[in-house]
């Protein structure tokens, strides 16, 4: 009775880890691992035969629940030997970290093994996500990776980077953007997406085009976004980009130029697979942001730690880095999520949690604005990011 309640559950659970197109790259592993012999050498060599993009699904019974299984079998509830390795979640982590490979994401689900109707599906699905009784799962599960840098298949080991500056009213910083970032990788193409301007913004990127036209190492193009909101901007660079790496970076230039070199430097290193800026570690700059701005984007950065299963401090900082192979995946999956993001932060990261994707934060000076006033409505985008936060736990976490 428990087995096949269980098994039925288990089996959609991995079916949701495992991004749709990915099956050939993701190897899961159901309650094997009570049962190997030596646990470091068979994820050493499950790690050498994995692509390097792929993904190891674990999934293994609780050594919490070890008295009560045992107590199941001797009732006839439950077959199958009762002498195992009864592992915890930092077993599994720490067998993982010995055999080379990285976790991504783990956690516990599931606290009643058996079917009844209406109760288990409110326990396993709502109760079990939350805190405390997240603790309490029936079985543990670690999503991992290989940590190596990718290779490759190009003539240069330095990958290009495409920067899409998304531009409303900010036609004092357009030529500080384009000869201040560095020059990175084969080439640097920075793409900028006006967008209803009431300034100058787009004839002043037409000129800084003209002026730095010929300059073989870094690009600069532009266009006029067709819809508006930051999110619809971002989405037609992306189409317009043609380097190995994309990148977003906000025109107002509070994030410094320079620090665009250490988001480069951490996706070509594979310290992950999607670098997130984190604006909330180093001391803001007087006046950089708002109280109630900075607690907003505090509960914010909790409440999408709980949700993506990756530990995340600034959800609204601009700037964010990814692979545009793995841009592909996310436009590709994006049907599961539905078109719902005016900004474009949170529908990369939704999507790039939904493809497993190891999300890191990395820390920027956040300075205050050079030119022209915010076009972030405090309440407004406020309330549309809580009912986003809402959306994002339904597609994610309440599963």
């Amino acid at each position: 009775m428990i087995k096949r309640y269980y098994y039925k559950y288990l089996s959609d659970f991995t079916a949701f880890l495992t991004p749709a197109g990915e099956e050939s790259k993701c190897r899961v592993i159901s309650d094997k691992l009570g049962y190997v012999e030596d646990i470091q050498a068979f994820l050493e060599n499950l790690k050498a035969e994995l692509p390097a993009d792929g993904r190891v699904i674990i999934t293994q019974y609780s050594a919490l629940w070890e008295p009560a299984l045992r107590l199941a079998s001797h009732l006839g509830l439950r077959t199958g030997p009762i002498e195992q390795n009864w592992l915890s979640l930092q077993d599994l982590k720490n067998f993982s970290y010995l055999a080379g490979l990285e976790t991504v994401k783990s956690g516990s689900k599931m606290i009643l093994p058996v079917y009844i109707p209406g109760i288990a599906e409110i326990l396993n699905t709502f109760i079990a996500a939350i805190w405390p009784f997240s603790k309490l799962g029936f079985f543990h599960y670690v999503v991992l990776r290989k940590p190596e840098p990718r290779v490759l298949q190009a003539k240069s080991n330095m990958p290009s980077i495409s920067i899409i500056v998304p531009a409303r009213n900010e036609a004092g910083t357009i030529e500080k953007i384009s000869t201040g970032l560095p020059v990175l990788g084969k080439y640097t193409e920075i793409i900028f997406l006006e967008g209803n301007s009431t300034d100058n913004t787009y004839e002043e990127i037409e000129r800084v085009v003209g002026l730095l036209d010929g300059d073989k190492k870094r690009r600069i193009l532009c266009a006029k976004q067709d819809g508006k909101g930051k999110g619809d901007a971002v989405r037609k660079g992306f189409e317009m980009a043609t380097g190995d790496i994309l990148a977003i970076y906000d025109a107002d230039m509070t994030v410094p130029i320079d620090e665009v070199r250490k988001f480069y430097e951490a996706i070509v290193t594979n310290k992950g697979d999607f670098i997130n800026g984190s604006r909330l570690v180093y001391p803001l700059e007087k006046d950089s942001m708002r109280v109630l701005n900075f607690f907003g984007n505090k509960f914010f950065s909790l409440a999408f730690t709980w949700i993506l299963g990756q530990p995340l401090k600034d959800t609204l900082c601009g700037t964010k880095v990814l692979w545009r192979s793995d841009y592909e995946k996310i436009k590709h999956g994006r049907k599961f999520f539905g078109d719902f993001d005016p900004f474009g932060d949170f529908d990369l990261l939704f999507g790039a949690a939904k493809l497993n994707l190891k999300i890191v934060d990395l820390p920027i000076h956040y300075k205050q604005r050079i030119y022209g006033t915010t076009n972030i409505s405090r309440w407004k985008h406020g309330w549309l990011l809580l009912r986003m936060t809402v959306f994002a736990a339904g597609k994610l976490k309440f599963l």
